[in-house]
């Protein structure tokens, strides 16, 4: 690793630490990002340490120290900051801090968009104006948003703990939602990629400190099998590839039994998910997909998940395992009530459905109109370039 991934690896786990024992996230970033910085300026010349966390933790508690001495009342601090020991950096309890870190950034008294921002900034250490650009604001604006959310975790006394027992099963889904969003938000065409590097790290941290459970691990497989096919996404001019067309050479193999490896045997939402991608990504050429089990699989998963984006992706299996007009019949009744009027990518499943049944100039209209609606332009092009190829 080069010195500045070794600091930045180690960065979270410094902060976990230091909101523990100083309980002021301000003061735990801050101080975190002096030993980064500090680091940065020196390691390049004098060599990485060969304790690097051991390094960092000590400038971090240090410069901690010299902060809270300025203020008579924390003597307690003072103390637990002092029996950190200067060597001590990569403890079975810094990674208990950083669980404890990872479920107070996503506790579910803060809004959805709060928890994924907080956990890129705190957990992660993505810089606030990378965030910021993610989900399109200022980063004047991201950074009031951090600030309000670190107040309302002080404000509303959240605990810095995990959760144990039954408390711990209704905590855990909300998340690995987070992980889930934060996945989603790098892999989909206009993403930054280093959030879906991001969503993988810490669903490894979680599998490495909750390795009894299985929708962990199912998820850590879904986003594997996901980014193993990221470098063939994308033709040479940045234009997205689908996945019928993929070349599957430029897969990561490796990637892929990992995630083969990890596959639970529950039937968790997760875990349902992961099995469908995994389909996709051991077939050896498109005609070998078992669309059959993917459509089954959908079916179990809309039983727990009745989502409209589900209903839709079950539709477009069916169409696949037992023909097009068995998935048109499913997409009309995912569609019925509207909820799936404003996502355009609806008319593009429609309009692949239509076009295997032979209506290439409906088909080629549909997908027009879905390039019309999307946001980004990787995608419209894509769907421009279907309708062409049906002209």
């Amino acid at each position: 690793m080069t010195p500045y991934e070794v600091a930045a690896d180690a960065f979270p786990r410094i902060v976990a630490t230091l909101i523990r024992i100083t309980g002021d996230w301000s003061l735990a970033e801050d101080c975190a990002q002096d030993a980064l910085t500090m680091a940065l300026e020196r390691w390049p010349s004098t060599g990485v340490p060969d304790n690097p966390g051991g390094w960092l933790m000590t400038v971090a508690r240090n410069r901690a120290v010299d902060v809270l001495r300025r203020s008579s009342v924390e003597q307690r601090k003072l103390r637990e900051l002092a029996q950190l020991g200067s060597g001590e950096a990569l403890t079975h309890e810094i990674d208990d801090d950083r669980l404890r870190l990872v479920f107070t950034c996503c506790h579910p008294a803060l809004a959805l968009e709060s928890r994924v921002a907080l956990t890129l900034r705190v957990v992660c250490g993505v810089p606030t104006g990378a965030i910021a650009r993610a989900f399109l604001a200022s980063e004047s604006a991201m950074t009031r948003r951090l600030t309000r959310a670190k107040s309302k975790i002080a404000d509303a006394h959240i605990p810095y703990r995990v959760p144990t027992g039954p408390a711990l099963a209704e905590r855990l889904p909300g998340v690995l939602a987070v992980l889930y969003l934060l996945f989603t938000q790098g892999y989909n065409a206009s993403g930054e990629p280093a959030f879906a590097e991001e969503a993988i790290r810490l669903a490894r941290l979680l599998r490495s400190l909750m390795p009894a459970e299985p929708e962990v691990a199912a998820a850590l497989a879904l986003f594997l099998f996901q980014h193993s096919r990221r470098a063939a996404r994308r033709d040479a001019e940045g234009n997205l590839v689908t996945l019928d067309q993929q070349d599957r050479t430029r897969w990561d193999t490796a990637m892929i039994a990992e995630a083969v490896a990890l596959l639970p045997a529950s039937n968790g939402p997760y875990a349902l998910q992961a099995r469908i991608a995994a389909c996709h990504a051991t077939s050896p050429d498109p005609a070998s997909t078992d669309w059959a089990t993917v459509a089954a699989t959908y079916d179990a998963l809309i039983r727990l998940q009745p989502t409209p984006v589900i209903a839709l992706n079950r539709a477009v299996a069916h169409g696949y395992a037992h023909g097009p007009e068995a998935g048109l019949r499913l997409l009309a009744d995912a569609r019925a009530g509207g909820a799936l009027d404003d996502y355009p990518l609806a008319l593009a499943a429609e309009a692949d459905l239509v076009s295997r049944t032979g209506d290439a100039v409906r088909a080629a209209d549909l997908f027009r109109a879905s390039a019309a609606r999307v946001t980004s332009e990787p995608e419209r092009r894509a769907l421009l370039e279907r309708a062409r190829s049906l002209s």
